[in-house]
């Protein structure tokens, strides 16, 4: 059963649209993540499902029930903000039940609430204390556990993550994915981070400029973007994007020379499910993944000069630039002894290339 449905939800401000006609499905018990780049309406889609923005447009259903024109407190969901908006005054208790207390729950009951959440956030030690005896990680927990206690149908989060450090942020990220599986509960999570977005989702959607580019899991959208945006904005680091042009059409593949490196030009790169027609000499995007391009084994290839390295311990990245000054980047494995100014002779692998045509569609 579909927990929420978007139906052809849009927002203007001051007559400039920053949300175009969406339609969106979310399944009881999904958990849902919002990307793309800051300005592209995730927070201002998020607060119209919360009630917190009048929708210009279109219709907002929660469990089958018409919310487009209810209040914030009538729609039965739990936002968690970016800043943690505790009262510095109250302690963690007060804190997690103060919105209990304000709709006249009775003390046993909002007692017991408030112990169970802080029971599944780790915060029995803490329920004494004061915000500023806490540290950013334990206090994001605090505003969480305010949402948990109100059982509602829906969880949203916006940007929780963003004011806490790298370590915290990647504590605070497991934790929140537990608690997903602890509650079975529908959660909405809005981010710019693709790292999150990647690691969180049961599937994402990826907005851009308002509108919506591509929904599908993590890998879908990984290994198969509609668009040269979802393939640069998914994965970490970016994929390599080369100009070429076609030399040859075949059924589901395409020859494809790069203008800037000419010594590939008989390079073939594979289109992996045929999206749209293919010309000879038609201007193209190839568009490669750091991990699709290794070491050439033959004469085949391309010669490029290291001019960073990136260790990450099981993995590492070298950022090389060819002779014709495009500048790639690639994975290598932990045992490979690069330096910088080193040389490698490098090749595409056809299999994970992808076609891009000068609008940015997937060929």
């Amino acid at each position: 059963m579909a927990m929420l449905i978007l139906s052809r939800v849009e927002k203007s401000f001051d007559g400039l649209q920053v949300v175009r006609p969406t339609d969106l499905s979310v399944e009881q018990g999904e958990f849902l993540v919002i990307v793309g780049p800051s300005g592209c309406g995730k927070s201002t889609l998020l607060r119209m499902i919360a009630g917190l923005e009048a929708a210009t447009a279109g219709s907002i259903h929660i469990h089958g029930r018409d919310v487009t024109s209810l209040p914030p407190v009538e729609r039965n969901v739990a936002m968690v903000f970016q800043n943690y908006a505790l009262y510095p005054h109250m302690t963690v208790e007060e804190n997690i039940g103060f919105g209990l207390m304000i709709a006249g729950m009775p003390r046993h009951e909002r007692q017991r609430r408030v112990l169970e959440a802080a029971r599944i956030l780790r915060l029995e030690p803490y329920l004494h204390r004061r915000p500023r005896a806490l540290s950013g990680g334990q206090r994001q927990r605090v505003a969480i556990g305010r949402a948990i206690v109100k059982q509602p149908l829906l969880f949203l989060f916006d940007e929780p993550l963003s004011n806490l450090d790298a370590e915290l942020r990647h504590q605070t990220r497991l934790e929140i994915a537990k608690l997903h599986q602890d509650l079975g509960a529908t959660m909405i999570y809005v981010t710019h981070d693709q790292v999150e977005a990647m690691t969180l989702a049961d599937r994402i959607v990826v907005l851009r400029e308002g509108g919506i580019e591509q929904i599908g899991t993590p890998m879908q959208l990984y290994l198969d973007p509609a668009n040269l945006f979802v393939a640069g904005f998914i994965g970490s680091p970016k994929m390599n994007f080369i100009d070429g042009r076609i030399v040859g059409t075949g059924d589901h593949r395409a020859e494809a020379a790069l203008v800037s490196m000419p010594s590939l030009c008989a390079q073939a790169f594979e289109i992996r499910g045929l999206r749209g027609h293919s010309q000879p000499d038609q201007q193209v995007t190839v568009g490669v993944r750091p991990e699709h391009i290794v070491e050439s084994e033959g004469s085949d290839g391309f010669t490029a000069t290291v001019r960073l390295i990136e260790q990450l311990g099981s993995v590492s990245y070298a950022y090389v630039e060819t002779a014709h000054a495009e500048r790639l980047t690639v994975q290598r494995g932990a045992s490979a002894e690069d330096r910088v100014g080193s040389k490698l002779h490098l090749v595409f692998k056809p299999a994970g290339s992808f076609l891009f045509s000068a609008s940015g569609e997937r060929l």
